[in-house]
């Protein structure tokens, strides 16, 4: 019998155990939300630079693509894996001539040259340079120790201020919540949207206007999203999904939620988004997306199925009914690819701006991660 194929892994016991128990995690769907996986992924990337054994920037790079492309097989469609693995590939590049500084001081600190003595060819001297030759170098593996120790210490901080950038990016969107919604408008959102919840709630605290919530049938989280914009200054309506375009006519402003918002300004979000979308261009309604940079990917939607995914159709279709079961084939996808001529402002953490601007963000945030975003590897 064939024995299983073993990954080299640089790294301890314990982290190999930590990136197994998130793969796990990822197959059997535990992980839900798209900041929570982000976060995930994020904290386990800062252990994997923290814990993993490296003495310059290639090494540490192909520890964390190894990583980054097991966590991708496990979850291929789950688009935020890549930008945050990305991303820390970004910042390792940003550190790395300081590696290489590190590393090429530590060793020619014990060459010949920089000792600026002769070995001699026998007896007392040459035992006595040998013990000279061994202290320095031992000084300077040391000091090239303390030297990545310290590059290391920095990246771990940078990583740090992106996680933390991470768990403030619905307040920062916000913060521009009054420059977009005014008194008494009509504004109609789609599903569930913790950062369209958060922005629509800020402004609401100096506005009051009326929001309208579609269901987003089969998963009913318009309704949770009902719940949750309940405050005295918002009127809040929940239609069927069917009633969009009937009532579009009436609507001043759309404010969508994403999953991720693709390279050419494109969006993958709830199911019937694309709906909403098409409806306000045909009535000439603006439609905003709020979206943390995270949610940024460096990937071109040329697959729009390969990005996609399916969910239970019982929702749709019970499966009691089995006279109908065996005659209709049900699809129920979990997202809509949105095309960028349908929206018309995108808003992040640095305020709004147009679908065409995002390559100028990716080449901000991201580098020489093309290998791992664009060749995700199949199931």
């Amino acid at each position: 019998m064939e024995s299983p194929k073993q990954h080299p892994a640089p790294f301890s016991r314990e982290l190999a155990g930590n990136i197994e128990d998130f793969i796990t995690k990822l197959k059997r769907g535990e992980l839900q939300g798209s900041k929570t996986v982000a976060l995930k992924t994020a904290n386990l990337m800062r252990h994997v630079v923290a814990d993993s054994r490296w003495n310059d920037a290639e090494s540490l790079k192909t520890i964390i693509k190894g990583v980054g492309k097991r966590i991708l097989k496990a979850q291929p469609r789950e688009l935020l894996i890549t930008n945050i693995v990305c991303r820390v590939l970004h910042i390792v590049n940003e550190a790395a001539p300081r590696i290489e500084d590190a590393c090429i001081s530590g060793s020619a600190s014990s060459t010949p040259a920089s000792r600026g003595t002769e070995t001699p060819a026998m007896g007392l001297g040459s035992t006595m340079s040998s013990r000279n030759l061994a202290d320095q170098l031992a000084a300077s593996l040391a000091r090239e120790e303390s030297n990545l120790y310290h590059i290391k210490t920095d990246i771990i901080s940078e990583i740090n201020e992106y996680i933390a950038d991470m768990e403030s990016t619905e307040e920062e969107i916000a913060t521009s919540a009054l420059d977009h919604i005014h008194s008494n408008e009509i504004i109609l959102t789609c599903g569930r949207s913790r950062t369209v919840e958060n922005f629509l709630l800020t402004a609401a605290r100096k506005r009051k206007f009326q929001v309208i919530v579609t269901e987003c049938a089969p998963t009913y989280d318009g309704h949770e999203q009902a719940k949750a914009l309940t405050c005295p200054n918002i009127e809040v309506t929940v239609i069927p999904d069917s009633a969009v375009f009937a009532i579009m006519s009436r609507v001043n402003k759309v404010i969508l939620g994403t999953h991720a918002v693709m390279a050419n300004g494109g969006l993958i979000a709830a199911s019937g988004t694309h709906m909403i979308a098409a409806a306000a261009r045909h009535h000439s309604t603006q439609v905003m997306v709020c979206a943390g940079l995270y949610k940024h990917a460096p990937s071109f939607p040329f697959d729009d199925d390969r990005l996609n995914a399916l969910m239970a159709p019982d929702a749709i279709l019970p499966y009691g009914d089995g006279h109908l079961v065996d005659a209709v084939d049900v699809v129920s996808p979990r997202y809509d690819y949105v095309p960028p001529d349908l929206v018309d402002i995108l808003v992040d953490d640095n305020g709004g701006h147009l679908p065409s601007y995002v390559y100028r963000l990716l080449q901000e945030i991201y580098d020489n991660a093309k290998d791992l975003a664009w060749n995700i590897p199949d199931q």
